[in-house]
């Protein structure tokens, strides 16, 4: 018995270094990322104070883009989405929406709005993709931009190589139908490409914020208010992390694996030559990047993927549980696929920066950690019960932890309020104050909850999207 008790103990220590070591070593990289990204923001808002976008908006040098936006059961905002597309200052682009075989009246309010007509239009397909229906231009001048494609319903990745293989011009914009975008957002989105040198730049993707409760008037953002509803409240201080904290540094180590599926611009040509968009995962925005960056490499072309911390894109969030986890699984199964199709590539020194860093980053501090905290959780309960777990170090722990996630969010507050300052009543900003009290003890554990149902789904092999119920947003009268 003596023996077992001695068994135990040493377990139990082994346990607490493992765990304490994790929690240093992801807080670090945390610290490390932030760092990285305040002095990227700093030298990128010192390098654009003074462009004036109108010259790119009136050079014959500016990129053309056709913007791919897929559709399904969009019904309550696809009008007001098409037109904010349809809107943007930029001359060179076109905007081609893809129905992605909605049960709505997604088509039927398209029809109506933008007084669509079948199009003989002929699609080369160099991407195979479900059956097309039909190809709708309006017949009214004003919305000579618009393309509408109705096509079987494949799944998102499906509908964007239908638009791929309708794309006319070199770049391509994809963009969830549920967004509303900056009025500059595609000449700030175009810029980096003008400005390589000696590297070619495949892909690049800005800001992506949350816009529930904000008011939109004729496709546009009109006033930002922070969301009503705690879920979607917490979820603007996630972004505001991942994008102004996380994001920023990836794009500085040039070693980004993940392109907002939300909003980001491909180098169509390359998009085409590694495959276009993967129908075997739900995380298609992040399997692209990730092949279009393989390819580069693998034949030895040297190439960049740009960054812009920009808010240029604004999305409705998930306001209830059951349509967060089924996001927030969705993500991991991504994950895992993604991860599974290029295991290839980790700690593998010929894919330089993305097999010794990006991808081994991902896979222990983005797959495993929900399942590593849940064996924790776990774990702890087991040496409580064994009456071993020590409350005084417990605790302590518990303070550390939680002290650094407020920490962490108060600096990508501060970070938003030096920089871009989307959120200017005061009230706003101690409802966020008061969301990153709070989100450690609600929003996180429903975060790990949905990534652990992740983990299941991909294990009984679950497929598909599963649908994502939209509220649409606030009108202007």
């Amino acid at each position: 018995m003596t023996f077992f008790n001695n068994e135990l103990a040493l377990f139990f220590d082994i346990y607490l270094i493992l765990i304490l070591a994790y929690a240093i070593l992801i807080m670090s990289s945390y610290l490390i990322l932030a760092y990285l990204s305040a002095k990227e923001l700093r030298g990128y808002l010192k390098k654009n104070s003074f462009v004036d976008y109108s010259v790119l908006l009136t050079s014959e040098l500016a990129p053309k883009l056709s913007l791919i936006a897929p559709a399904y059961n969009e019904g309550f905002t696809i009008e007001e989405n098409v037109k904010s597309l349809l809107s943007l200052n930029y001359n060179s682009y076109q905007v081609i929406v893809v129905n992605d075989g909605s049960k709505d009246n997604s088509m039927e309010i398209l029809i109506k709005k933008y007084d669509l007509i079948l199009s003989d239009l002929e699609v080369r397909q160099q991407i195979k993709t479900k059956e097309i229906k039909g190809i709708y231009r309006s017949r009214n001048a004003a919305f000579k931009k618009l393309i509408v494609v109705d096509k079987e319903n494949g799944g998102k990745a499906d509908a964007l190589n239908a638009g791929l293989n309708i794309a006319e011009y070199p770049y391509v914009v994809c963009i969830d139908v549920d967004c509303i975008l900056d009025k500059d957002a595609l000449l700030k989105l175009a810029k980096p490409f003008l400005e390589s040198y000696g590297k070619r730049i495949i892909a690049t993707g800005g800001v992506v914020r949350i816009a529930n409760q904000c008011v939109i008037k004729n496709g546009r953002l009109v006033e930002v208010n922070v969301p009503d509803r705690m879920l979607s409240r917490i979820q603007v201080l996630e972004y505001l992390r991942a994008f102004l904290l996380g994001r920023m540094a990836w794009g500085r180590l040039d070693g980004l694996l993940l392109i907002s599926g939300a909003f980001g611009a491909f180098d169509k040509e390359i998009a085409l030559l590694a495959g276009g968009y993967s129908t075997k995962t739900v995380g298609e925005d992040m399997e692209l990047v990730v092949r279009m960056r393989r390819y580069m490499l693998e034949n030895k072309l040297p190439y960049s993927v740009s960054y812009i911390p920009d808010p240029l894109c604004w999305t409705e969030a998930p306001e209830e549980f059951k349509i967060f986890k089924k996001q927030r699984s969705r993500w991991m199964r991504g994950t895992i696929e993604t991860l599974g199709f290029h295991k290839k590539m980790f700690l593998n020194p010929n894919y330089k920066l993305l097999g010794m860093i990006s991808i081994p980053y991902w896979t222990l501090f983005e797959f495993l950690a929900p399942g590593i905290e849940f064996i924790g959780l776990v774990m702890t309960v087991f040496f409580l019960i064994s009456g071993m777990l020590n409350w005084h170090f417990f605790i302590l722990l518990l303070l550390f932890v939680y002290t650094f996630a407020i920490f962490f969010s108060v600096i990508a507050l501060y970070g938003e309020e030096r920089t871009y300052h989307k959120y200017p009543k005061q009230a706003d900003f101690f409802k966020l104050l008061l969301a990153a009290l709070i989100e450690p003890f609600y929003f996180h554990p429903i975060t790990v909850y949905a990534a652990l149902v992740g983990y299941k789904d991909k294990i009984m092999g679950t497929k598909g999207w599963g649908e994502m119920t939209r509220k649409g947003f606030t009108k202007k009268p």
